[in-house]
């Protein structure tokens, strides 16, 4: 393709993003060698995947008549009643620290109002994600209060009047996801509690906002797979599904005007947003040399985990591997997938930080047969308005089957201290047995990985934003 006609592209795709709807922009796919095609599709792979595995969510997540629950259909509000478990593979790297109170919506016909009781002071965030994974809003108690609100989420190229009270929250795509979070103690009481306000929390057409209204009834696509983890239905797809998909998703879920050099960049490949994706029509030879890009695309994805860290754009601090980069991602698309690849939905680093370890202080991984301590000085645990937490997986990050069914240690247990006040939590297979158990986190034979979650980091000394409190290293011990 020429410089001109690719920056005739670049320009239509930015001006279709800006409004919200993109027709056709190029119908054939231009001459590139295998070697080139073969990287231009990795790219493009990268580039499409939270999109994709966003719709695959959305599938599993919504395919039912009625709530039932992880799940609810389109339009509907799901209200998780306790914590999740080791049989919830819907989601990489659940919580056990807030119960989901979560819908699905498509604003691409028309805007939903959103409704969100007062949570009297507890803590609670309600980000909306875009088809891209970006959040576009996050109302909750560090950003809106507690107090009763209504939100309308606007669709790409809508406008109109609102109802008094009703403040307008505009999506850039038709797919949004409301992934709400409501803290919560785990005690039958605060149960309770939590679900009187899930209760409260309500999704309606704004055409129907004001009247009664009784959700439809969900279709159930049996051909949708209802098993296999998300992650591993997209990493299986093969080259020509995958961009057919997506350029269908890219119709009603625009790329951001800053996008328009990689859709253009697509289009050299026939990746067009709402036409089908024809791998025959690339020639014999590039499509040979595409056959593979699915594979190539996600060891790309996973090795960024590391190689992130070199570039700058996440930090290794005493082994754990964080960022501060997560909820909005710009022209960053690695980072943008591989946050979807292990952490898919998470919030913005003002409302939580992910520090992740998958290798002790020497740098080998932690494996369930060997004994491990995270030693904490009196008065060093994570600082933060909200809450911290330090969860258990396995090597797939889901959670790990245990006699305890405890999946997570945060500021809500009551900790065996020593004698100067620290505290020593043991991350091990094996019951370390008496006082020592409530400071236990039950570990997999094989391979597991640990993440802490800081929610409502503080932003002044000590910090884990500024770099001014640093996570202690996890140690193994005879």
């Amino acid at each position: 393709m020429n410089r001109t006609l690719s920056t005739r592209i670049a320009a239509r795709i930015a001006a279709c993003t800006l409004i919200g709807v993109c027709t056709t922009v190029i119908a054939e796919p231009a001459k590139l060698s295998p070697g080139e095609a073969r990287q231009a599709a990795i790219d493009a792979y990268i580039y499409g995947y939270p999109l994709v595995t966003m719709e695959f969510t959305r599938r599993v997540l919504t395919n039912v008549e009625k709530p039932e629950g992880t799940r609810s259909p389109m339009g509907q509000i799901t209200r998780m009643r306790e914590y999740p478990n080791a049989a919830f593979k819907a989601v990489t790297a659940p919580n056990a620290d807030t119960l989901y109170t979560t819908g699905w919506i498509d604003v691409g016909r028309e805007p939903w109002v959103l409704s969100l009781p007062d949570a009297h002071d507890r803590y609670y965030l309600f980000p909306m994600l875009d088809g891209w994974t970006d959040v576009f809003e996050a109302p909750g108690k560090r950003t809106t209060g507690t107090g009763p609100q209504k939100y309308a989420i606007t669709g790409p190229g809508w406008s109109g009047s609102l109802p008094a009270g009703v403040k307008e929250y505009k999506s850039p795509t038709a797919m949004v996801w409301l992934l709400g979070r409501i803290y919560c103690t785990g005690t039958p009481e605060d149960y309770a509690a939590v679900h009187k306000m899930q209760d409260e929390v309500s999704i309606v057409p704004l055409s129907s906002y004001g009247k009664t209204y009784t959700p439809p009834a969900g279709k159930v696509d049996p051909s949708v797979d209802m098993k296999t983890p998300v992650r591993d239905q997209v990493n299986a797809m093969n080259v020509e599904s995958y961009f057919d998909l997506l350029a269908r998703l890219m119709k009603d879920n625009p790329p951001a005007a800053a996008d328009a050099p990689m859709v253009a960049k697509m289009a050299q490949l026939g990746i067009v947003p709402g036409q089908k994706f024809e791998l025959n029509k690339l020639g014999a030879d590039v499509s040979a040399a595409l056959k593979d890009v699915p594979k190539a695309g996600v060891e790309k994805i996973m090795s960024w985990m590391k190689g992130s860290v070199a570039a700058g754009e996440n930090k290794d601090i005493n082994g754990w591997v964080f960022t501060t980069h997560t909820g909005r991602y710009g022209t960053e698309y690695v980072q943008r997938a591989l946050i979807t690849a292990v952490g898919l939905g998470a919030n913005l680093p003002q409302d939580a930080v992910y520090p992740t370890s998958e290798a002790d202080a020497d740098g080998k991984p932690y494996m369930g047969s060997n004994k491990y301590v995270l030693h904490f000085d009196k008065g060093q645990f994570p600082p933060v308005n909200g809450f911290w937490s330090l969860t258990m997986y396995n090597a797939e990050y889901f959670f790990v089957a245990n006699p305890l069914n405890r999946y997570t240690l945060s500021a809500r247990n009551k900790f065996t201290t020593n004698a100067d006040g620290s505290v020593d939590l043991y991350l091990q297979r094996d019951n370390p047995g008496g006082d020592k158990e409530a400071n236990w986190l039950p570990a997999p034979d094989g391979r597991f990985i640990l993440m802490m979650r800081l929610y409502w980091p503080k932003e002044t000394p000590p910090s884990i934003i500024d770099g001014s409190w640093k996570i202690p290293p996890v140690r193994k011990v005879n």
